[in-house]
């Protein structure tokens, strides 16, 4: 959403001008970072909103960089967008089962790229549903957290 604060983390100057220029239009707040120290420094300072990531850095790769993001208490949280030139099906797998919550290859669209930043941001602002409640109609029981009637 607007007004959010989006780490994004890539060792091309070029590309982070970009897509920090596209972003700033849509109101976004931006902190970059060109490589994967500055990156994890930055997530546990600025506390972003959502981070995206590039998988090929200098000194700590980005997957190694979702690797820590996912360990440590105060990142854990935070969706995690992978912008990378790697579009190979096992570098897509790994990013997603180490807690990426997309993959996006280079070349991107910037209007696709968007749309997937605000479709991650919206995902982690829902509201969790109570797995416990219980919605009572007449002799009706509806679990919502169990989908079940």
């Amino acid at each position: 959403m607007a007004g959010d604060k989006i780490l994004i983390v890539d060792d091309e100057k070029d590309i982070l001008e970009l897509i920090g220029y596209n972003l700033e239009r849509e109101g976004y707040q931006i902190i970059k970072a060109l490589s994967g120290e500055a990156a994890l420094r930055s997530s546990r300072l600025e506390k972003p909103d959502l981070i995206l990531l590039d998988l090929m850095l200098p000194g700590i790769d980005g997957l190694e960089v979702l690797k820590k993001l996912k360990k440590d208490l105060k990142t854990l949280n935070i969706p995690t967008v992978l912008l990378t030139a790697k579009g190979e099906e096992a570098d897509i797998v790994a990013g997603l089962e180490l807690g990426a919550d997309d993959y996006i290859t280079k070349p991107f669209s910037p209007r696709v790229l968007l749309a997937r930043i605000r479709a991650a941001l919206r995902r982690q602002k829902e509201e969790p549903i109570d797995l416990q409640s219980v919605i009572h109609i007449h002799d009706l029981e509806i679990h919502p957290g169990r989908r079940s009637v």
